[in-house]
Order: structure tokens, then C-alpha cells, then sequence
């Protein structure tokens, strides 16, 4: 592990056996607590000598499969059937995910943008640079679970960096893919990686040579039970495929076949109401689309004489996250797709 200038300090010791639980202390001096900390929970599990695997979710406050799946983690794996570390972060950004929110209620930033993050900035910054610079460069391989949040609702997929046939490191996420098992899996664009313009954590996990990908499990602001099951499922073959955590009972193996790839390099994969007004969606999650379908109408109750505007695909792909909420801005996104490779 390189040496960190950053002020968190954790109060347990990550190069110790055993099972460990406590905090990530976040020094955060306000009005009410002149010389407090913010507490991000964290566990750690090690024996042997085998990999470490870093599980974080709550990156965003409002997604909350990932939450639930990895408390059920912490409190389920003892060290007995560990070989290597498996380092846990439920509430990566501890104060939006306390407060329900994508967004930090402290300085309104989002997590998921903001890596490699500043070891002096504000409290999304910090949390940022410890995760890269300190959790990411202790792990082998990384798994960072999100969802739709409050906005939008996904089906289980797995979010991965692609690149050049033949690339050792992309030979190993796609590997990792293929182990978790989800229902689809997305190939996202992967220009920039180790730029200074990627600020998501996948890209993090790779300037800390770390093998990273992540995934979308439900979302509409709640935990939906079918997606929390692919999501525990996947996470527990993940650490039997590695060697890192034998279960009492082995998950199941998945089957080639069991997930549908698609990929996000075409333009206009991405529908977005171009005004304001409410959404009545006329696809659904799942469905196979074209170019110049119909993705729905936008109306007007504030002037109900009014024609209610068409919103159309402007891409063919598969329906991979709606827009839960039916009140829309501009601006606001309807709809993700993902192009099915052939």
C-alpha cells in the first residue's frame, strides 16, 4: 500500500487477521461539533494469503440494494472461510446515504464524479482520494454496486470497461462478467481511463491497477427483491470464483448463456425530455426498441387543450433503466439503452 496524505483515519487495522468492524473518521468541524468526524462504516475480513476484493456501495445515498446486499455480507462471512480480505463500505458517501440522497446534503457534489478526489477538499473530495488512494490500492479487484436510485429503475446488469482484444487486464473484468452472472451486462465506453476527465470509481480501480467493475441492481427509491437476489448471487460467486470466501453452500455456477451483452458506444442510446411536462412512458424495461419508435408523450396539464408532445427513439437497443418519476424537465433522462451485441 503506497502512503496516503489523507486526514480519514480508520479505526480498525486493515493489515490484521480476523474480522473487524468500525469506522472511516472523516475530520468534519461544524457549528454544532467543533471537533467531530464523519463515520463511514467499514468491515474488513482477512486470513491467508489469497486476494483482497473491496465491495463498496452507497456511493450514491439513494440506491439501496447494494446496501442491504452487503450488510447481509458483513454479518454473514467469518474469517474461518476467508483466504485473503474482503474490505466492505455499505455508505461509501456516508452523508448522502444517511440522508437518502444521490447527492452529498454537505457540499452537494456526487461521489461518482469527483475521483481521484482531494485529500484537502470538501467532504465528497476526501472520501474520494481515501477510496482511490488507500482502499483501491489494497485491492486486487473491485466491485461497486449502484442502482437507479430515486430517478430511475434498471434491470440487473453489470457495467464493465472494455478495450482491445487481447488485453490482459480486459481478458479479467470480462472474466468477472461472465462469473457474476447477471441478466445483461453492458460494455461501456472506455476513452479516458486513466485521464484526468474520469472521475467514476471503475476508473479509479484502474489507475490503482485495480481490476474493477461495477453494476445496476433495481432502484425507484426502495429494494426490489428480484434484484437484490441477482445482486447477493453474484457478489457470492465473485469471492468463490476467486478463491477468496468458500460459503457453507456454494452458489451456483453461472451458465453461458445467462447474460445478454450489450454496449453503450452508440450515440443517442440516452433519452431526454426536451421539455417540460408529465412522461407517459409507451415501452417498458426489457423491451426491444428501433429508430423512430415511440418512447412516449409528454403532457401538459397546465394548458390540457394542448397537443402532448412525442418523444421517439433515436436509437435501436433494449431497454435497460426508466424514469420512475412522472413529473419531467428538461434535460431530465427517460431512458437508457443498451445496443445488443451480435
Amino acid at each position: 500500500m503506497t502512503k496516503s496524505s489523507s486526514s480519514i483515519e480508520p479505526t480498525i487495522d486493515f493489515t490484521a487477521n480476523g474480522k473487524h468492524e468500525g469506522f472511516l473518521k472523516l475530520p468534519h468541524s461544524v457549528h454544532r461539533s467543533a471537533y467531530g468526524y464523519i463515520p463511514l462504516p467499514v468491515v474488513s475480513i482477512k486470513n491467508g494469503t489469497g486476494p483482497t476484493v473491496f465491495y463498496s456501495a452507497g456511493v450514491h445515498g439513494d440506491e439501496f440494494e447494494g446496501q442491504v446486499a452487503l450488510c447481509k455480507l458483513a454479518k454473514e462471512i467469518t474469517p474461518d472461510r476467508v483466504n485473503g480480505q474482503i474490505i466492505i463500505l455499505p455508505m461509501t458517501n456516508f452523508p448522502a446515504a444517511r440522508a437518502g440522497l444521490r447527492t452529498s446534503p454537505l457540499d452537494d457534489l456526487n461521489l461518482n464524479r469527483e475521483f481521484p478526489g482531494d485529500p484537502f477538499g470538501t467532504p465528497t473530495r476526501q472520501i474520494a482520494y481515501y477510496v482511490e488512494t488507500v482502499l483501491m490500492d489494497m485491492a486486487d479487484y473491485s466491485f461497486d454496486i449502484h442502482s437507479g436510485g430515486s430517478s430511475l429503475h434498471y434491470l440487473p446488469t453489470v457495467l464493465y470497461r472494455g478495450g482491445e482484444a487481447g488485453n490482459e487486464e480486459v481478458a479479467r473484468r470480462e472474466e468477472l462478467v461472465a462469473t457474476f452472472g447477471a441478466p445483461f451486462a453492458i460494455e461501456m465506453p472506455s476513452s479516458g481511463l486513466k485521464g484526468s476527465g474520469s472521475r467514476a470509481t471503475m476508473a479509479a480501480a484502474e489507475r490503482q491497477n485495480t481490476i474493477g467493475i461495477g453494476g445496476e441492481f433495481g432502484g425507484s427509491g426502495t429494494v426490489t427483491p428480484e434484484c437484490l437476489k441477482v445482486c447477493e448471487l453474484g457478489l457470492r460467486r465473485l469471492l468463490n470464483h476467486l478463491g477468496v470466501w468458500c460459503s457453507e453452500t456454494p452458489p451456483s455456477v453461472a451458465q453461458k448463456g445467462d447474460t445478454t451483452y450489450l454496449n453503450s458506444n452508440s450515440k443517442n442510446l440516452l433519452v431526454f425530455a426536451d421539455q417540460e411536462g408529465l412522461f407517459e412512458p409507451t415501452a417498458q424495461l426489457g423491451n426491444r426498441v428501433t429508430t423512430g419508435q415511440t418512447a412516449g408523450f409528454l403532457h401538459h396539464p397546465d394548458t390540457p387543450w394542448r397537443v402532448a408532445d412525442e418523444i421517439k427513439f433515436e436509437a435501436a437497443g433494449l431497454i435497460l433503466a426508466k424514469r420512475i418519476p412522472g413529473l419531467a424537465e428538461r434535460g431530465d433522462c427517460l431512458f437508457h439503452l443498451g445496443k445488443i451485441v451480435t
